[in-house]
C-alpha cells in the first residue's frame, strides 16, 4: 500500500490520487481521495504503526478495497469481503487479539431486535442497550427475521432501522469473536444469513424510504449495515468508525461495499487503517451520512 502526502494540486497529482491508498493533507479539500488531519507528520507515524502491528490485516483490507468496483453487485463484493474476513480468522493477528482478550461469556439477553408496523411504515431497532446494541449472532438472527417483512410484502413501503439506548450500534459483539466452528462454515453463515444483502434488496426496492437513525456510538458492523440504507440521518452526538484492524480483521458486515459506495475507497481505508472516529458533521461531509439532526 502507498500512503500519499501532499499537495493535490501538483502536476503529477491526478496519478498518484488514483492509486493511493489515500492521501493525507493539511487543508479543507473535497476530493474523496483526501483525508484531512491536524498534523500530516504525525498521522503518517501514527499510520506507519498500526500497520506494523498489523501488517497482514492492512494488507488484505487494502487489497479488498483495491478489488471492489462500487458499480458491481453487492453479492460479488461481499464474496469478496467474506473470503478475506475468513482468512484473516485464520491468521495470526486475529490470533494474537484472541489470546490477549482471553475467554469471554457470550450475555443472553431477550428480544436483540424489536420491530413494529405503524400503518405502511415497518420501525426496526436494536435492542441490546446495556451492551451499546454490540450486533450478535442472536440479534443477527432477529434482525433478518424483522427484514424479511419488508423483503415480501410489498405493501410495506418505508423501514425505519434505529437503535434503543444510548447507541445505534457499537458493532460486532466482541464476546462472540473466535466462536465460529471454522473459517469456511463461518463464510457460509455470513453470505447465506446476510443482513447486508437484506438491507440492499429493501433500499433497491424502496430508496430514500429505507432509512437509519443513528445516534451513539455508530461502529463496525452497525456503521456497515446503516450505510446500506438509502438514507442515513445522524444526531449530532454520534461517533462513527471502523475499529476491526486492531482485531486483526476487516469489515465484514459489508462495510468494504457500503461504505465504499458512500465515500470511495480511499476514505474507506483510512478509517480502517487509522481507526481514527469522525464526528457527524464529518460524516455528513464526507457523504457517509445524508443529514445530521437532533
Amino acid at each position: 500500500m502507498a500512503i500519499g502526502i501532499g499537495d493535490p494540486a501538483g502536476d503529477d497529482a491526478e496519478v498518484w490520487l488514483q492509486q493511493a491508498t489515500f492521501t493525507l493533507v493539511d487543508r479543507p479539500c473535497a476530493d474523496r481521495r483526501t483525508v484531512q488531519v491536524p498534523d500530516v507528520d504525525a498521522a503518517l507515524a501514527q499510520l506507519s504503526e498500526r500497520v506494523g502491528t498489523w501488517p497482514q490485516t492492512a494488507a488484505v483490507c487494502d487489497d479488498v478495497l483495491r478489488a471492489f468496483d462500487p458499480a458491481a453487485s453487492t453479492f460479488a463484493g461481499l464474496i469478496t469481503e467474506s473470503l478475506a474476513y475468513s482468512t484473516l480468522q485464520s491468521g495470526r493477528e486475529f490470533a494474537r487479539w484472541l489470546a490477549d482478550r482471553g475467554p469471554k461469556t457470550v450475555p443472553l439477553l431477550p428480544d436483540p431486535v424489536v420491530s413494529r408496523r405503524d400503518g405502511d411504515i415497518l420501525h426496526v431497532a436494536f435492542n441490546r442497550p446495556q451492551r451499546h446494541n454490540a450486533f450478535s449472532t442472536d440479534a443477527r438472527a432477529a434482525l433478518l427475521e424483522a427484514l424479511e417483512v419488508a423483503r415480501l410484502d410489498t405493501s410495506v413501503t418505508a423501514l425505519v432501522l434505529t437503535g434503543h439506548g444510548p447507541s445505534f450500534c457499537s458493532g460486532g459483539d466482541l464476546a462472540e469473536f473466535g466462536t465460529f466452528d471454522d473459517p469456511a462454515s463461518a463464510h457460509l453463515a455470513r453470505t447465506r444469513f446476510s443482513p447486508a444483502l437484506a438491507l440492499d434488496e429493501i433500499t433497491a426496492r424502496l430508496g430514500t424510504a429505507c432509512q437509519a437513525v443513528v445516534h451513539g456510538q455508530v461502529l463496525g458492523s452497525g456503521l456497515e449495515m446503516a450505510a446500506f440504507c438509502g438514507h442515513v440521518t445522524c444526531h449530532p452526538d454520534a461517533t462513527l468508525g471502523l475499529p476491526e484492524l486492531a482485531l486483526g480483521l476487516i469489515p465484514g458486515a459489508g462495510g468494504t461495499v457500503s461504505i465504499t459506495r458512500r465515500i470511495g475507497r480511499w476514505r474507506t481505508a483510512y478509517l480502517v487503517l487509522s481507526g481514527a472516529t469522525i464526528d457527524a458533521t464529518t460524516a455528513r461531509d464526507w457523504g457517509l451520512v445524508d443529514a445530521v439532526r437532533a
